[in-house]
C-alpha cells in the first residue's frame, strides 16, 4: 500500500520507465534546461537527450509526445509546468532582444545581423517542420492545431510564446488519454 497523498484533482506521481517519481519541480527544472540550452532549434535531440537517456522518464517510443510527459507523469499541472519550463528560457531571451532593439534598432549593423539570424531560425524552423511533420500529422487534428497557431500569429498578430501556450494546453487537453467504460469496470 502506498503512503502517497493525493489531492483531489491533481495527479498522482506516476512510476517512470526507471520506476521513479518525479516531483513538479523535477519536471520544471528539466523542461527549463531543455528549453534553455536548446533555443534556435534541436529542441527533440535534446528532449530525447533529457528525458530519455538521462532521466529514463519516459520510453524512446514516447519521446514525440514530449510535451505531454508531464501529462504522462504529474497531470493536467505537469503537462501545464512542461509547457512553460521549455517555453519559458527562448521568450525571455526575445524579450531581452527586443529591449536591445528598441535601445539601438536604429544601428544598420543591428538589423542586418537580425535579418541573418532571422534567415536562419526560418531555415531551421522549415527543415524541423518537415522532418516532424512526416511523422507528426497523423490525424486531421494535427493540422488543426498547426491551422490554429497559424491564424493566432499571422492573423490576430498574438506572441508566438502567448499561441504556443493557448494552442499547447488545448492539445493537450484534446489528445489528454480517457478512460473508456472497459478500464472504468
Amino acid at each position: 500500500m502506498s503512503d502517497v497523498v493525493v489531492k483531489p484533482g491533481v495527479a498522482a506521481p506516476a512510476k517512470t520507465a526507471s520506476g521513479q517519481d518525479v516531483s513538479i519541480l523535477s519536471i520544471f527544472l528539466e523542461f527549463l534546461f531543455i528549453g534553455a540550452t536548446s533555443f534556435g532549434g534541436g529542441v527533440v535531440a535534446y528532449l530525447r537527450d533529457g528525458l530519455v537517456d538521462k532521466r529514463g522518464w519516459v520510453s524512446d517510443q514516447e519521446t514525440n509526445m514530449a510535451v505531454l510527459v508531464g501529462d504522462t507523469l504529474r497531470g493536467y499541472l505537469g503537462a501545464i509546468t512542461a509547457l512553460i519550463a521549455i517555453c519559458l528560457p527562448g521568450g525571455l531571451l526575445m524579450f531581452g532582444v527586443g529591449i536591445a532593439y528598441h535601445q539601438s534598432g536604429d544601428n544598420p549593423l543591428v538589423t542586418a545581423a537580425l535579418k541573418g539570424v532571422a534567415a536562419a531560425a526560418i531555415g531551421l524552423i522549415l527543415a524541423t517542420t518537415i522532418k516532424l511533420g512526416k511523422k507528426s500529422l497523423a490525424h486531421v487534428y494535427d493540422l488543426v492545431f498547426v491551422a490554429l497557431t497559424v491564424y493566432g500569429v499571422d492573423r490576430l498578430h498574438q506572441s508566438v510564446p502567448r499561441v504556443l501556450v493557448v494552442v499547447g494546453i488545448i492539445a493537450i487537453l484534446w489528445y489528454r488519454p480517457r478512460k473508456t467504460k472497459e478500464t472504468a469496470q
